[in-house]
């Protein structure tokens, strides 16, 4: 990531840049890729955050939907008792018709 300048140990007449030059020209460069840097870590930071407040909706949310499923299930549980103690007293009020039709050997004409 970093980029690296080769400075020579010693430089010779020829070079018209100064060490203190290049070396300033260094320090420049390692600040704006720091600065680059700390950019991207508070990007980061910042997408960390939302994505943190994404998961709390998401785990508040799945607590309602598994809070109201408990809910639609005991009412389910009650409404198939209600329904099974009603069929057994039509059961019952059946075979106690049939049963008073048998002794009495009624019989019911067609109602065609």
């Amino acid at each position: 990531m970093f980029t690296t300048i080769v400075v020579p140990a010693a430089q010779t007449k020829a070079s018209a840049v100064p060490e203190s030059e290049v070396l300033r020209r260094r320090n420049e460069e390692l600040e704006k890729e720091l600065k680059k840097s700390i950019e991207r870590e508070e990007k980061m930071k910042e997408e960390l955050n939302k994505t943190w407040e994404k998961l709390r909706v998401a785990e508040e949310a799945e607590e309602r939907l598994c809070s109201q499923l408990g809910e639609f299930e005991a009412e389910a549980v009650d409404q198939a008792r209600i329904y099974r103690t009603r069929i057994r007293t039509l059961m019952d009020q059946l075979s106690t018709a049939q049963k008073l039709l048998q002794s009495d050997q009624i019989t019911i004409p067609d109602s065609q």
